[in-house]
């Protein structure tokens, strides 16, 4: 998707087996919605997306692999996740305790913190995050 309409990038965690597991949960249909920290965006100066926003899934290789929609967007304090975004993160999670956990130890990572350049960096139930649905528009083939 080079060009003047490229989509911008959608990506999920690091390249690496985490990502390369949540890609294969998208294109399989099991994952639907995925949650970021809103003081990414701050710290990117990104703007949030859009329902009807449309973009390009990366895979651990840099590749686009799909096409996502993003069907709904919502700022909630983490205190707030709910079973149903827990199962729709498509990961296996049974409750919420399992996605917050899971959550947190990314968050709290090396590699997040390093990204947000604060080594002490922590969540608890007042920090903000975004929940992104989507749904895969188009498969794309390698050629």
């Amino acid at each position: 998707m080079t060009g003047p309409h490229a989509l911008k990038p959608f990506l999920l965690a690091f390249p690496g087996p985490l990502r390369d597991r949540l890609v294969a949960a998208v294109l399989s249909g099991e994952k639907t919605a995925t949650t970021g920290l809103l003081v990414e965006y701050e710290i990117e100066n990104e703007e949030l997306p859009e329902a009807g926003e449309r973009s390009a899934l990366i895979d651990s290789d840099g590749r686009e692999v799909a096409v996502v929609e993003v069907t709904e967007v919502r700022v909630l304090p983490l205190g707030e996740a709910d079973l149903r975004l827990a199962r729709d993160e498509g990961e296996g999670f049974l409750s919420v305790a399992q996605w917050r956990e899971a959550h947190e130890r990314f968050w709290h990572g090396a590699e997040m913190r390093e990204a947000l350049g604060d080594p002490g960096f922590v969540v608890d139930d007042a920090t903000m995050v975004v929940v992104e649905r989507f749904r895969v528009v188009e498969t794309l083939q390698e050629g």
